[in-house]
């Protein structure tokens, strides 16, 4: 998900036509799932934007619709007729290849359609698609509609983040919904799992689908280096900012600093701080306001607040020296190994949990909070856009913006594997973004080893 919801485009992979009933189901999962993303909210909740770059619950639903109306329907289906002709440029979020777009800022503006028409419009196109998957005879249809579920998944999580925004604004300060998913667990001590030296793959492996700027797969060489075990907590996190953390330049990237002093940032999104230093703050979630808890992993903070945080843990704790935030290709290498599993939106959490204790190995690979790192987004070497509108996808992003690895509690299961990139501009933080920390040369005497997969 880019800055304005990047949506990629997929890359070769089995052929979508080998089992038309399950794309159907899959079709089917997919809408339904947004429907019940919207299920708490009013019709006031689903018309009102909170700041430019988030959008109405409203609006995301109508643009996922448009999606397959304008890039499915339109070229696909026998004797296409729009639902209403002024949504292809209402709902156009960035395709210049489709026409124009309405000014993004302004999207809460937009009182109608109201949403009921969106809905009436959402389940004419789902009869429509519905009816195309089992009868075209264009592979380049079924692709297209196997992306259009993952573009709509990529909303999905956008719809929560935008939603949280929204909400957290109102001084009643209102659930989302209201099941508190905590409970007392003993913390997981931090620890420096090391990861050899060595050429490793990256990048999609062919098998399933993928956005296209997960390929094309390519060798890395790799230096020896650790990763922590878990993420960086939210008592992690308040010990920075007790000890001064927003306060000190000498932590902080140029622009970084600029961004602090600016915008008066004293603490990540979301945090209330008391007026006693030694008590704890209250963090806004999606299940309303809450007291923080040490033990959770820390969640909207930037990439300049992720760095800084790397560099005041390495001045600051011996154990942790030389501590910075790890690249995409270590991140990628010691995720493969692991089961592309955790706290993602099916567990219906919608925040991130505390890790639980299991071996010596890296935990909290996925899900939880999106993991910064400090590779910036560019083109892997041989990377082709694709012809045509939906090529505006990817390419056009790659500049100005830094990827994040591994997806969060609001991230569906289906949509997140080791090879998927995110990527944001280095001040947004209104995503479930956080941060694992590593280190260059690891110590021999690290308490475990992970070895980079070999080119294959």
């Amino acid at each position: 998900m880019p800055q304005h919801s990047p949506q990629p485009i997929a890359a070769a992979g089995p052929r979508p036509d080998a089992d038309r009933a399950a794309l159907a189901r899959h079709y089917q999962a997919v809408r339904d799932q947004t429907r019940a993303l919207t299920a708490p909210l009013s019709s006031e909740d689903c018309q009102v934007q909170s700041m430019p770059d988030a959008s109405p619950a409203k609006w995301h639903l109508a643009h996922v619709t448009w999606f397959f109306e304008t890039f499915v329907l339109e070229p696909f289906e026998p004797d296409f007729k729009p639902f209403n002709p002024a949504f292809r440029v209402l709902y156009n979020s960035y395709y210049n290849g489709v026409g124009e777009q309405f000014p993004r800022p302004q999207r809460g503006l937009v009182t109608r359609p109201d949403l009921a028409e969106v809905w009436r419009w959402r389940e004419q196109v789902d009869e429509r698609i519905t009816r195309l998957i089992p009868r075209t005879d264009s592979l380049d249809a079924l692709r297209l509609i196997e992306m259009g579920l993952h573009h709509e998944q990529q909303h999905q999580e956008l719809l929560l983040t935008d939603i949280k925004h929204l909400l957290s604004i109102n001084p009643l300060r209102p659930a989302y919904q209201r099941v508190w998913p905590l409970v007392s667990v003993s913390p997981v001590p931090a620890r420096w799992v090391a990861c050899e030296a060595g050429l490793t793959d990256i990048g999609h492996r062919g098998e399933g689908f993928a956005f296209d700027n997960e390929t094309p797969r390519h060798r890395q060489w790799l230096e020896p280096h650790a990763l922590m075990n878990r993420l960086v907590t939210h008592g992690e996190w308040l010990d920075f900012v007790r000890d001064g953390g927003y306060a000190e330049p000498r932590w902080w990237l140029s622009a970084g600093w600029d961004w602090v002093r600016t915008q008066g940032v004293r603490a990540p999104l979301y945090w209330t701080l008391p007026q006693d230093a030694n008590a704890l703050p209250t963090v806004f979630t999606l299940h309303g306001e809450m007291p923080l808890d040490p033990h959770t992993p820390v969640v909207h903070v930037s990439y300049f607040e992720a760095d800084a945080f790397a560099r005041w843990s390495a001045a600051t704790h011996a154990e942790h020296a030389g501590a910075r935030l790890p690249t995409e290709a270590e991140w990628e290498a010691a995720a493969t190994a692991l089961p592309e599993q955790g706290n993602l939106q099916d567990a219906g959490a919608l925040h991130p949990m505390p890790a639980r204790a299991a071996g010596s190995g890296l935990l909290q690979m996925y899900g939880d909070v999106w993991e910064w790192t400090t590779s910036s987004y560019s083109a892997y070497p041989g990377y082709q856009p694709m012809e045509g509108a939906v090529g505006e996808y990817n390419g056009k992003f790659m500049v100005n913006q830094t990827v994040l690895r591994g997806g969060s509690c609001a991230t569906p299961a289906s949509h997140i594997r080791a090879s998927y990139r995110n990527f944001f501009p280095t001040d947004a933080r209104w995503q479930f973004s956080g941060l694992r920390l590593a280190k260059s040369s690891p110590p021999r005497s690290a308490a475990a080893r992970v070895a980079a997969p070999r080119g294959g």
